[in-house]
């Protein structure tokens, strides 16, 4: 009895949470399965995706359950930073999509709907990540969204799991522009 209580004690105290913090790169990890989608032509191939690669542009990062309700959630802030026009050689947009938290069944959908954003915005890098390694790697939750950015150096300088308030929208525009100008 006190090996159970114990136990559930432990599992209780792993709550989820990111476990990278402010100025600090991102825990490196690497997507295989998938991976990040190259436009070629009007096909699409897969490479090996490592996070160690983020250095060298200014970026927001958002990483998506593979859920229709969960882009829905920040969705706004994908749409202001199209608006924004940002220059290509100092900034660049990640979305890494988990397909591995889709609604079951959907999984077909999500994979043709990541290929579809990457073919609507070809400089944006789009992750396809089968496995849900980053999920797992960066102890995300489940049917959320997380949305970082990073500076140029690679380190996280705005971070947050879930939706965005109207605030934060316009926080993170604004410290992206800024840090393309250091």
């Amino acid at each position: 009895m006190q090996k159970v209580f114990g136990g559930l004690l432990l599992a209780l105290s792993m709550a989820h949470g990111v476990n990278f913090t402010l100025n600090q790169s991102l825990p490196n990890v690497v997507v295989q399965d998938k991976g990040e989608l190259i436009l070629n032509g009007d096909s699409i191939q897969y490479k090996v995706w490592a996070s160690k690669n983020l250095p060298g542009k200014v970026r927001i990062l958002q990483h998506i359950a593979g859920r229709k309700s969960v882009k829905a959630k920040n969705q706004p802030l994908m749409d202001k930073i199209v608006a924004e026009h940002f220059d290509e050689n100092k900034y660049q947009t990640t979305n890494i999509i988990n397909v591995d938290d889709a609604i079951m069944g959907t999984g077909l959908f999500v994979r043709g709907e990541t290929k579809k954003a990457k073919r609507q915005h070809p400089n944006s890098q789009v992750v396809m990540d089968n496995e849900g390694v980053v999920q797992k790697a960066w102890d995300l939750k489940k049917q959320e969204s997380l949305v970082v950015v990073l500076d140029k150096a690679g380190k996280v300088r705005f971070m947050h799991e879930g939706k965005l308030s109207d605030a934060q929208m316009q926080e993170i525009i604004d410290l992206a522009k800024k840090l393309q100008q250091e």
